[in-house]
């Protein structure tokens, strides 16, 4: 009987080893194509390694034509290269796009990556290397920046910084005070469970309580993505879980090797919702920032409560910058980029592109 029992186990893990083994072929992206099965002239799709202040970091770089201006993305908690599968951006028709992924996270994750050189500085000093190394590689003078959730706590201080190196700065899902945002969240989620009758999540909210004094206790973090994600103000609107949404997509993308997929959880688990998170808690970014020297646009979704709506429109408000768009995305959550792709490409056509804000919202 436990030969039998072993037996099963055995197949049961091989045969999981299999999947994800197929999963990950080619670990690569795929080529652009042109109508004859060649590759198409003057596109660019590739995974790459680049030694980043001392630590090799990966990126794919996309790009239907890599004469297009440059856009370096920075993801948030962690790398959503992989959900450009289900949710097709588009971005590779304007620009050659960089999906970096940050030191520590990721395909840059190392278990040796030292704790303490994981600050809000450290990243900034990347972004800058990564940023002159696309600007020495594809000969362009200034790239665009856009940024997403985590990655805007540390992108907008560098467009402040360094505007020289820039057209615009993009936020989507622009942080601010995050300390505001995971109280009105947290309030948000224990109502809308106490209104459908939810008692499991509601105890578990309610044993957990978020304060902008106290801030965001260990026993709400660890149950945070389950109930946004639950309510459709997480990542993206439709997705329900977590798990599926997130988790399972990213083991499926065939961009990846199951190494890199390993490492990608193994960053996750070690940095939670955010490698900068106690710092991302205590600085309130429309007093760190409240001006930028280049066009500035936000791209926002109205069930987002990962990096609050109305917070983020706050911040908007008050930043000075030559040219600025606020951008009301009625359906997305968390991932405007994603979730509705047709909206943000005709305001990267008509408004980004051209350094207006003709189709922001009206004040």
């Amino acid at each position: 009987m436990l030969v039998i029992v072993l037996s099963v186990i055995m197949t049961g893990v091989l045969g999981l080893v299999g999947l994800l083994l197929f999963w990950s072929y080619p670990g690569k992206p795929a080529p652009f194509l042109d109508k004859d099965g060649k590759p198409l002239p003057g596109s660019l799709a590739e995974k790459i390694y680049v030694p980043i202040n001392g630590v090799e970091q990966g990126m794919f770089i996309i790009s239907k034509n890599t004469s297009n201006p440059v856009l370096l993305y920075l993801h948030g908690g962690m790398p959503d290269y992989f959900l450009t599968k289900d949710y097709p951006t588009g971005l590779e028709e304007y620009f050659t796009i960089v999906w970096w992924e940050q030191r520590g996270i990721g395909m840059s994750y190392r278990p040796d990556i030292p704790a303490e050189s994981l600050t809000a500085e450290q990243y900034i000093a990347d972004t800058l290397a990564v940023t002159n190394y696309l600007r020495q590689r594809f000969g362009k003078e200034k790239i665009y920046l856009m940024a997403h959730s985590g990655g805007t706590f540390f992108g907008i201080q560098v467009a402040a910084q360094h505007p020289e190196f820039y057209h615009a700065y993009i936020g989507m899902a622009q942080m601010a005070n995050q300390r505001k945002s995971e109280q009105l969240a947290y309030d948000y989620m224990l109502a809308q469970y106490r209104a459908n009758g939810n008692g499991a999540m509601v105890r578990k909210l309610e044993a957990a309580p978020v304060t902008v004094e106290e801030g965001t206790p260990a026993a709400y973090l660890a149950v945070r993505d389950e109930a946004m994600h639950a309510l459709g103000v997480g990542t993206i609107h439709e997705m329900k879980s977590v798990i599926d949404g997130v988790f399972v997509r990213s083991l499926q993308s065939p961009q990846y090797t199951l190494d890199e997929k390993i490492r990608l959880w193994r960053g996750k688990a070690q940095s939670g919702v955010n490698i900068l998170w106690k710092t991302v808690m205590v600085t309130d970014l429309a007093k760190e920032v409240p001006e930028l020297k280049i066009p500035v646009y936000f791209f926002e979704g109205v069930y987002d409560y990962t990096c609050a709506y109305s917070v983020a429109k706050e911040y908007f408000a008050q930043l000075r910058a030559p040219v600025k768009g606020f951008y009301t995305f009625e359906q997305p959550a968390h991932s405007p980029i994603f979730e509705e792709p047709e909206k943000a490409q005709q305001i990267i056509r008509e408004d980004v592109l051209a350094g207006t804000s003709r189709l922001a919202d009206s004040k």
